[in-house]
């Protein structure tokens, strides 16, 4: 066994109570994890110092039953059962046993409430097996006391408690009572990994039944007796503001109509916070009876806009720091961005990364091969719609909605309105999709100042077409990668250059760098009106797809077969690696390479398949994939997808490969057809009629995921199976085909049927 200090620091506390009637209520927080060099995020703004904080409630009633809190939000990555799976591992009780709660938003209690950067499990792993380590010692010593026995004689199992020499056993209800009352120990064991007999083992959505019969879970599912429902109109395109409504009057008029006003999400001079990004913070309100009568009046309504100037915006960063963000003025279209980033690129970029003489292997070169990637912006499409229930009264804010950072967003509605935190409530409602869409709230603060504008309750929904069109996107991209190959075929030097709009999306430190003695990685951005965030394991998502079919092209350049080439790199970056800054395992790399190349039998494809290969690393874990696909009808058809994942420990194993799956399909679909291009401002598509998704026939015909076998950790894997896919998708497109894929998307959405 482990053994496991749970106090590590003097904010640490743990506190124990009984229950009216009997049972036991453990309340804990502490940190989960004393090791900083994990803490590190690769994507996003910084985290904040208490990203390890773990406090929540475990339960314990007198008839044994187990009451586990979920602190982080869910969005349908199934950490509302994984994580009371690890607490109930450690408690030592069985899994019918426990009942699994949504935590609510309390920052004192359950410490950085936050679902993103695939860091829910990893976060929160140690804290929530001590938490259960802890209450089933101080049960066995509640049993020790009551039979006078040694504690280290008495035993756990399945939720019971044993003192074998007397014959005598009790349920965890007997002792909770008596449990509460003690102290608690400084210091509990852990159980070994092969002694695990919940964790490891696939256990169902513990709101399955929930889901599939519709009972209320959403924020779209909240009713209130007195709501009424609130809808936003916003600038029709990037680079205008709100000037004025031309016929108030006459909407306001309007059957079911409650009220129609202008809103403001943040006072002048505000710092914004990481996530509080909204590209149109002056909005047009309506707020009306039905949703019917609402879209009536949205219809109705003329609101005049113009083009505003360049301006400076403050961004707050967690730990006080600030920065500033240039915001042009403009009516941007694609067609100027992508001139615009074809001269940056031409231009010398940030050297983010120098290894050896880079220059000098290019001058020596026999041939140097040079290939540019790009990838379009592209709508996170949450299959919930954003929507926001809102209630003021008394100078209290009561919220509830679906979002992944509630933390993050109230203090900015406490700004805004005057408030302290403390008189803001924010239920976290199951989310129906996030991909990092959620983490930008503005919503939840539109929603308070129209309920608290309208006097009366508001349920905000947002249409698809106020969503597609509202920002928030992932940002559109451009990378070029340069080899240099000598007289033999051998690589003498590697250069990246990768830029965006309006950020880079280069990651200078991962694979290849450190296995290869020449290296070059340059960076460049271009400022835009256009805003973008978080999208499923952002920069990750174009860099990997870029890479992997760079490297395949490569591999085909010098003879040799892609995982092959790919293996004998990261053997180099292994055994002798070029600098020290290098963010990868080799060995768990080229580890999932192996997996994936023996489960799909690379080697021998089936007659008429073409088989592409990509592997990844991010958010600190490693997938590979292998992709099968057949031409029908001239249309590509992709049979099958091999996955391998290195992630640590997997909690829970059907879960875990539900989201390798989900994040195969979204990548092969984002490959296929993922685009969103502008006009003078204004997005050209606004609804699924137009942005094409990946269809039910499109999908994969079979799924085929492996994990290696780990006692590492767990590590990501919301995030890790998504980025690879692209690659696969274009080098599986090349065998098709031989025409290699530069530009995403690969197909575009006139290029199949419908």
């Amino acid at each position: 066994m482990t053994k496991i200090n749970t106090s590590y620091n003097r904010r640490s506390f743990l506190k124990s109570m009984a229950v009216t009637g009997g049972g036991m209520v453990l309340g804990f927080s502490w940190l989960s994890g004393c090791r900083p060099e994990e803490t590190k995020v690769a994507t996003g703004p910084a985290l904040p110092d208490n990203w390890y904080d773990v406090n929540a409630y475990l339960k314990i009633g007198e008839n044994g039953t187990v009451t586990i809190m979920t602190p982080n939000p869910e969005f349908g990555q199934n950490i509302k059962t994984s994580m009371p799976m690890i607490v109930a591992e450690e408690l030592d009780v069985e899994w019918e046993q426990v009942i699994s709660e949504q935590a609510p938003h309390n920052a004192e209690k359950f410490g950085f409430q936050f679902t993103g950067g695939s860091r829910g499990i990893s976060s929160r792993w140690e804290g929530l097996r001590m938490a259960g380590a802890t209450a089933r010692q101080m049960l066995r010593e509640a049993a020790a006391q009551t039979w006078s026995v040694p504690v280290a004689e008495v035993t756990t199992a399945a939720g019971m408690l044993y003192h074998e020499a007397s014959e005598r056993s009790a349920g965890y209800g007997e002792m909770a009572e008596l449990a509460a009352t003690l102290p608690v120990p400084e210091e509990v064991d852990l159980k070994d990994i092969k002694d695990f007999s919940i964790i490891g083992h696939s256990k169902k959505n513990v709101d399955a039944k929930k889901i599939v019969t519709g009972q209320p879970l959403f924020a779209l599912d909240h009713y209130e007796e007195g709501m009424h429902v609130a809808m936003i109109v916003h600038p029709p395109a990037f680079g205008q503001r709100y000037v004025s409504i031309k016929n108030l009057d006459e909407v306001k008029s309007m059957t079911g109509i409650h009220d129609v006003f202008p809103i403001k999400t943040y006072k002048d001079g505000f710092a914004k916070g990481g996530f509080d990004t909204n590209a149109f913070p002056e909005l047009v309100a309506i707020v009306g009876k039905t949703t019917w009568e609402v879209m009536q009046a949205k219809r109705a309504i003329e609101v005049e806009w113009e083009p505003f100037a360049d301006y400076t915006e403050t961004v707050m960063g967690f730990r006080g720091d600030t920065s500033t963000r240039k915001v042009p003025a403009g009516l941007e279209s694609t067609a100027a961005h992508q001139t615009a980033m074809e001269e940056a690129a031409a231009r010398p970029g940030e050297v983010v990364r120098e290894d050896g003489d880079p220059k000098g292997a290019f001058a020596r070169a026999s041939r140097v091969i040079e290939r540019t990637y790009s990838a379009p912006f592209l709508a996170h499409n949450c299959m919930e719609p954003i929507n926001c229930f809102a209630k003021v009264e008394n100078g209290k804010v009561w919220i509830a909605g679906p979002l992944q950072a509630p933390g993050l967003i109230e203090g900015t509605i406490a700004a805004r309105m005057d408030l302290t935190p403390e008189d803001i409530d924010i239920e976290m409602t199951r989310m129906g999709g996030g991909f990092g869409r959620r983490a930008y709230s503005h919503y939840m603060l539109e929603a308070a100042l129209i309920a608290q504008q309208a006097g009366v309750p508001v349920k905000l929904m947002y249409t698809r077409e106020d969503d597609m069109t509202n920002g928030i996107y992932r940002p559109t991209y451009q990378a070029t990668y340069r080899a240099a190959l000598g007289e033999n075929n051998e690589l003498l030097a590697f250069h990246v250059k990768a830029g965006g709009i309006p950020e880079s999306p280069l990651f200078a430190n991962r694979f290849p760098a450190g296995a290869i003695d020449n290296y070059l990685a340059e960076e460049w951005s271009l400022d835009s009106n256009i805003t973008i965030g978080a999208f499923r394991a952002p920069r990750s998502n174009f860099m990997a797809g870029a890479e992997q079919s760079f490297l395949d092209e490569l591999a085909e350049a010098m003879g040799k077969d892609p995982i092959d080439f790919r293996l004998e790199l990261l053997q180099r970056a292994e055994n002798d690696p070029v600098g020290e800054n290098n963010d990868y395992d080799a060995a768990r790399y080229a580890g999932v390479l192996e997996l994936v190349r023996d489960k799909a039998g690379w080697r021998q494809p089936a007659p008429g398949v073409h088989r592409g290969v990509s592997a990844y690393f991010c958010h600190n874990s490693y997938a590979a994939h292998v992709l099968d696909l057949t031409v029908e009808n001239d249309r590509p058809v992709v049979q099958k997808v091999t996955c391998a994942i290195d992630c640590g420990i997997v909690v829970n194993p059907d879960a875990a490969v539900n989201m390798a799956e989900g994040g195969i399909v979204d990548g092969i679909g984002n490959a296929f057809f993922g685009e969103l291009t502008f006009t003078d401002g204004v997005p050209d598509k606004r609804n699924f009629d137009q942005y094409r998704m990946i269809r039910m026939e499109e999908a994969p015909k079979a799924i085929d995921v492996h994990f290696v076998e780990s006692d590492v950790n767990p590590t990501g894997l919301g995030e890790p199976p998504f980025p690879p896919i692209f690659g696969a998708v274009a080098n599986a497109l090349y065998k098709a085909t031989g025409e290699r894929k530069y530009r995403q998307p690969f197909l575009g959405s006139g290029n199949l049927p419908g």
